[in-house]
């Protein structure tokens, strides 16, 4: 399979571009010795609670907003991990969200694959991710943010997917969706986009859906794959 036909590439923003377990260092600080145990309890819960909330979605019940589910998510990880954290330090670790660290190969990834567009699709809201990107190396490296707040429902929705083929006007099989979530990318490749899976800690295959077109190990693996092609 030749990326030749690939038009566009579109990102998964958070565990993909941005490390979420960058909130680590805070969280021992503020909770020594749970700081990673806290930091994974954190994002397990904030990603359950996305999905929960898109299936729970009715007129008695509206969907959280991605700021409102990482505030959730992190008051019960506390609650779970029995932390004595007040909400002035929930609201410290929160605020790490603002300022993830960038993956040491994002920005080259994202230069390597220019002039081709290279947007992200988010579950976060845009306050979350405009102060993010504009904040790091991949400000200027990013050219447009599109969030799920657009089609008011989360990952891995068709719904959401489908924003990336309308916005860009182009067909999903001439998309590149790269993403370090399994479950991401099958959703991806399920609505016809071509799915590259950033599979850094050697995990299994989803089973409920097609595989992604490719599995690598980093950012850069998916910039040399474009290359050769």
């Amino acid at each position: 399979m030749k990326t030749g036909t690939l038009r566009a590439f579109v990102f998964d923003a958070y565990g993909t571009l941005f490390d979420v377990m960058s909130v680590e260092a805070r969280a021992e600080a503020l909770a020594p010795g749970q700081g990673a145990a806290l930091a994974r309890a954190w994002r397990a819960k904030q990603l359950e609670t996305t999905w929960l909330a898109s299936l729970m979605v009715s007129p008695g019940y509206r969907r959280p907003d991605f700021a409102a589910v990482t505030a959730m998510a992190l008051d019960y990880a506390v609650a779970s991990l029995a932390l004595p954290l007040d909400a002035a330090e929930q609201a410290a670790l929160i605020a790490e969200y603002l300022r993830l660290a960038p993956y040491a190969d994002a920005s080259s990834a994202l230069d390597a694959l220019a002039p081709m567009p290279r947007w992200i699709l988010s579950n976060g809201t845009r306050s979350m991710l405009d102060p993010l990107v504009a904040g790091s190396a991949l400000a200027g490296r990013v050219d447009r943010i599109v969030s799920v707040d657009e089609v008011d429902v989360y990952k891995p929705s068709p719904r959401v997917y489908a924003l990336a083929a309308d916005q860009l006007g182009i067909a999903p099989s001439a998309i590149g969706f790269v993403s370090a979530n399994g479950w991401d990318a099958a959703g991806a490749k399920s609505c016809g986009l071509r799915a590259f899976w950033i599979n850094r800690s050697g995990a299994p295959v989803e089973r409920h859906a097609p595989a992604p077109d490719w599995i690598v190990g980093s950012l850069a693996e998916v910039a040399a794959i474009a290359a050769m092609h």
